[in-house]
């Protein structure tokens, strides 16, 4: 083994110490992986309405912009965050930028104006209320002559 091996095996363990400090690396591989994707979506149908999920937990209402163009309902959402954290004699900072965008053609019996939404609990909730045809109309007894 040369000298500057020896040199080197001497130094490494120290500045892999400095090194697992200033990076914070048990935090770091623990930390769970964010991935880009588009949030699970559920959509059910009542005698009166269309009620689309989206689970999007982390986020804020603010992030959110609902719109409906053309018979498309468009949901789109945005968060971008910037932390900072400031140790010894570096500084970490660290940037996470979160986005997706789904649509949906809506059948004719929406009423598009009547749409609401509402965040709550990491979850969107889409409520779309069906037309006045397109309910369901009671069970009607027919008497037998």
């Amino acid at each position: 083994m040369s000298l500057l091996t020896r040199r080197a095996m001497d130094v490494l363990p120290g500045m892999r110490s400095n090194l697992m400090d200033i990076l914070d690396m048990d935090r770091f591989f623990n930390q769970p992986t964010r991935y880009a994707r588009v949030p699970a979506t559920n959509i059910r149908e009542t005698d009166d309405e269309f009620l689309v999920e989206l689970a999007a937990p982390g986020m804020a209402k603010k992030d959110f912009h609902v719109d409906v163009d053309n018979n498309i309902l468009e949901i789109k959402a945005e968060k971008e965050e910037e932390s900072e954290e400031q140790k010894g004699t570096y500084t970490r900072r660290e940037y996470d930028y979160t986005s997706f965008f789904r649509s949906f053609d809506l059948p004719q019996t929406v009423q598009a104006d009547n749409i609401k939404a509402a965040y709550e609990d990491g979850i969107l909730r889409i409520h779309l209320p069906k037309t006045a045809e397109a309910k369901r109309k009671p069970v009607k007894a027919i008497e037998i002559a």
